[in-house]
């Protein structure tokens, strides 16, 4: 699948031995305003859940949370390791339990768990007054 041309520069170089090397560089968008909107409503959830309910922060904590079957929900950062990642989605889809990649990063994560640190991977277990466990398409 090609992006389109807006988005895409393709560079045309020559190599020392003649070759002719393609270069494709992707330009990135700044957000919509929708997904901005997504963003900031997905903050709210997560901070009246840290207010009202009960969720868990962390990679090591969150999977053990997703083993003894407490788990309602997982958040993952947008920034979680491929290996790190598909671990904790291999072991939500054995809970059934629903999983929310945040489009943010670890820090942006932990900031909206109102935390000053980093956090990949955010388990919920109770999601209080928050409408957040509520399936969202």
């Amino acid at each position: 699948q090609t992006p389109p041309s807006h988005l895409a520069h393709i560079h045309r170089s020559t190599s020392r031995e003649g070759n002719i090397i393609y270069r494709i560089h992707l330009s990135t968008m700044a957000p919509s305003k929708k997904n901005k909107k997504n963003v900031e409503s997905m903050n709210s959830r997560l901070k009246l859940v840290m207010k009202s309910g009960k969720a868990i922060l962390g990679y090591k904590s969150g999977l053990k949370g997703l083993r003894t079957g407490k788990s309602k929900m997982v958040l993952i950062a947008s920034n979680c390791p491929p290996l790190r990642k598909s671990e904790v989605e291999y072991l939500a889809m054995l809970a059934k339990v629903q999983v929310h990649h945040y489009s943010g990063d670890n820090t942006d994560l932990g900031t909206a768990c109102g935390k000053m640190f980093n956090c990949s991977v955010v388990s919920i277990i109770d999601g209080g007054d928050s409408d957040i466990l509520v399936k969202q398409d």
